[in-house]
């Protein structure tokens, strides 16, 4: 497993767990909305961009979800 192919894992991985958490606290949105930054870096440095594109859309969604989001 390459170094890429790791991150991508991590950054996936990290998306799954701080969905299924979000309820938890308004933190683990942003956190979701970090690791979907994270995963679309991945997108691109993959070469999908199209998957790039998407997940940079989902971290915008859930950053707004995460501000109006009451604390």
């Amino acid at each position: 497993m390459d170094v890429l192919t790791l991150f991508g894992l991590v950054a996936v991985t990290a998306m799954l767990v701080t969905y299924a958490l979000e309820d938890r606290s308004h933190w683990f949105v942003l956190l979701f909305a970090m690791s979907c930054v994270l995963g679309s870096a991945y997108g691109f440095l993959q070469g999908a961009w199209p998957f790039g594109v998407v997940e940079a859309i989902w971290a915008l969604v859930a950053l707004r979800r995460w501000h109006l989001r009451p604390r």
